[in-house]
């Protein structure tokens, strides 16, 4: 009876009421994380008057030329894009907050959900993401990813802040990672609002949250002066559902690859290149990706 008093509340609520829930949980989210950066303030207070107010700049800014977009063993654009970020950073470079944002130069298909015609639609996303260092070993991270590719062009209504699972476009993922040595980081990672279809349908038609967590772990094996190598392997798992954000089953090992990274000297300028090689056992998909710092 609980079950059915509480799904008949839930159905009750309308899209705008949902839709209006969800934006108030990331912000509040968000401000969680804010507010931790407060809290630690008075303990790094000697280490901040050792700054210069001169040197410190709270903000920064970034570009990225890649001739592909991957991420979590997805190939989420493939072709060349263009990334970019702008972000603030506390004082004592534990606390960050930022926008990152990547558009396509190609375009791929989506099909018309009205017409069934297939439309050309460029890749756009602007994602927020927010991050706590407690220690160099040690950190918090909360992301909501706005990919909002083809909404329009397959007849949807685009809705920035809409977390709607069957509208596919955006999810939030809380992050934790931990560095065991110097070199090596362990990362966790779990779907907790939106969907964007992270979940199950179930035999009458409702739909189950999978909850999906992904877990990376990622180690430097060789460096010199100016390029280094790293590896890397991450699976995906629900505890809830027979199928995750990332598969097709309740688990799997779904990105696997590694990463070399080289400093090239231009003019005055120290440009960062990596190249990726990626490989998804499930979709029996390799990729090499590129992907230039440009500043």
């Amino acid at each position: 009876m609980e079950k059915l008093i509480r799904k008949n509340v839930l159905n009750s609520l309308n899209v705008k009421t949902r839709e209006g829930f969800n934006r108030f949980f990331i912000i509040c989210a968000m401000l969680m994380l804010l507010s931790s950066s407060s809290i630690y303030a008075q303990e790094n207070e000697a280490d901040n008057k050792s700054i210069s107010e001169n040197n410190y700049s709270p903000f920064s800014l970034s570009a990225h030329l890649k001739n592909m977009h991957t991420w979590h063993g997805f190939v989420v654009h493939p072709g060349a894009m263009l990334a970019s970020s702008l972000e603030y950073n506390s004082k004592n470079k534990k606390f960050t907050f930022g926008f990152w944002g990547g558009a396509s130069f190609s375009s791929v298909d989506v099909k018309n959900i009205n017409t069934g015609e297939n439309e050309s639609a460029y890749y756009k996303e602007v994602s927020i993401y927010t991050k706590y260092r407690f220690s160099d070993k040690f950190f918090i991270e909360a992301v909501t990813h706005n990919n909002y590719t083809g909404v329009e062009e397959r007849g949807d209504k685009l809705s920035y802040w809409s977390y709607d699972k069957t509208q596919g476009y955006n999810f939030v993922d809380l992050n934790f990672g931990y560095n065991v040595t110097p070199n090596t980081l362990l990362y966790f990672a779990t779907i907790i609002n939106g969907g964007s279809g992270d979940y199950e349908i179930q035999d009458n038609g409702d739909l189950k949250d999978s909850w999906t967590h992904y877990f990376e772990v990622s180690s430097k094996v060789w460096q010199n002066s100016n390029s280094s190598l790293s590896v890397f392997a991450g699976g995906a798992w629900s505890f809830i559902t027979n199928k995750t954000f990332y598969t097709e089953g309740a688990g799997n090992i779904i990105n696997v690859g590694a990463t070399y990274n080289k400093q090239f000297a231009v003019l005055k300028h120290t440009i960062p290149v990596d190249v990726t090689l990626m490989w998804n056992p499930e979709q029996e998909k390799t990729v090499i990706q590129l992907d230039v710092t440009l500043f």
